[in-house]
This record gives structure tokens, C-alpha cells and sequence, in this order.
């Protein structure tokens, strides 16, 4: 017999299985749920509305069914968290290791990783938050390792350049969604900043000389420009 939610969280936290959930309510929707039905419902709702409008109730709306019904097959929004992130880990294409190639490898999954988090934004927020223990979130960690290691990198500092990469794809990606978010009317312009800096008194001298170049940057300009940073420093170690 298959573990049920409980178990399966349990496991993959070593915690102590919790006692059984209520009951199932009756709902409207003749197909029965599933774990994928619950997971495409909840990205569908972060793609329109972003990842603060998720809540285990949005996801029973959207299935036509009461919220008991989902914890027959998710425990809770955390386990769901971990069910969404390791979707998205799990569509990730990972190279085989090349030692010539390993820096444009890697790169090409913080990318991948970068470009699917922007799809459903401030999803990053649950990947901060959680700890990669299920398979498909460990094969992209498995998969990065494998590249480091291939390119020279020792194991430790290889470990913790997955840990840099990954916190800096969550946070650029989680930035993004922040900022485009509907209601920041507060976020300026680069002229707006130009200016800004420019009307600065004189007991700022550097970031006025320098104001072009603390806004430069267009499109993913400084995503890569960190990306190679932390590259750069991998080596170096």
C-alpha cells in the first residue's frame, strides 16, 4: 500500500505522522482529485494572481470541491509548497556533465530555473522557504553538483555554490515579481532615479558621479552578470 500524505510528509521531515485529518467534503466536481489536479490548479492561480493569493481554500474553489477534501492527498500549504517547487524542478532539463562546457551548463539551468519561477511569480517564496527532500527538487540539486564537480569545483565549495546559485535565482526572480506587482506605484523609473541622484547633496559624491551605472542594466543583464560573478569565485576557491 502506498504511503498516504501523512507518511510521506513525515518521512521527508522526519516528523511524527499527525493524526488523522477530517473528513473529505462533499463536492461539486464529478472527476476525482488528485495530487497533479491539485498542483495544476495551484499554478494556474499563482500564473494569474502570483503566489500571495494561494491558499489551500482557492485551490478547493478551483477544483469545485471544500478544502477537506484536498488533505486526502496534501497534508497542508507546506507540503503543497513542496509539491509546487518540485514541479517545476522536475521540468528542468540537466546536461550530461561536460568538464569543457560546465560554466555554460550550469548557467543554462539557473536560467531554466530563473525562467520557470518567473512564470508563476513569487513562487520563489515557497522554494526559500523550503528544504529539497523529495526526488524531483534533489535531482536538480544531484544534477548541479554533478556540473560543479565536472567542471574542478571540490565538493565542499561545489555544495555551497549550489546553495549561493540557488538563493540568488530565488531572490532575482522573487525581486521581480515584487516589483511588478500591481499597486507599487512607488517603484521609479531609471530616469526618475536618474534624477533623483542627481538632486542628491554633496555628502553623496559617488552615487552621483556614478548614477549611470548604479541604474545601467536592461533585461537580464545583471542576472548574468552575478551568475558569472559567483562562477568566477567558484574557481578561485
Amino acid at each position: 500500500m502506498p504511503p498516504t500524505p501523512q507518511q510521506r510528509r513525515a518521512a521527508r521531515n522526519h516528523q511524527p505522522v499527525p493524526g488523522a485529518g477530517a473528513r473529505a467534503a462533499r463536492g461539486r466536481r464529478a472527476e476525482p482529485i488528485t495530487v497533479d489536479a491539485i498542483v495544476d490548479a495551484a499554478l494556474a492561480i499563482v500564473a494569474r494572481e502570483g503566489y500571495e493569493a494561494l491558499t489551500m481554500r482557492r485551490v478547493a474553489a478551483a477544483l469545485e470541491t471544500g478544502p477537506a477534501s484536498l488533505y486526502a492527498h496534501v497534508v497542508n500549504k507546506d507540503d503543497l509548497d513542496e509539491l509546487l517547487i518540485g514541479r517545476l524542478c522536475a521540468e528542468i532539463d540537466l546536461p550530461t556533465p561536460d568538464p569543457a562546457t560546465w560554466r555554460e551548463q550550469i548557467t543554462g539551468v539557473c536560467v531554466q530555473v530563473r525562467d520557470q519561477y518567473l512564470r508563476f511569480p513569487g513562487i520563489s517564496r515557497a522554494a526559500l522557504a523550503a528544504v529539497p527532500t523529495n526526488e524531483d527538487t534533489l535531482r536538480l540539486a544531484e544534477g548541479m553538483l554533478a556540473i560543479l564537480l565536472a567542471g574542478g569545483i571540490t565538493p565542499q565549495t561545489a555544495a555551497w555554490g549550489i546553495d549561493s546559485l540557488t538563493l540568488y535565482v530565488n531572490a532575482y526572480t522573487l525581486e521581480i515579481a515584487l516589483l511588478s506587482r500591481s499597486g507599487n506605484d512607488w517603484v521609479a523609473g531609471r530616469d526618475e532615479l536618474l534624477s533623483r541622484f542627481s538632486a542628491l547633496p554633496d555628502s553623496f559624491p559617488q552615487a552621483r558621479r556614478y548614477a549611470a551605472e548604479l541604474t545601467a542594466g536592461t533585461g537580464h543583464e545583471r542576472f548574468d552578470f552575478t551568475i558569472e560573478l559567483l562562477l568566477d569565485g567558484l574557481v578561485r576557491r
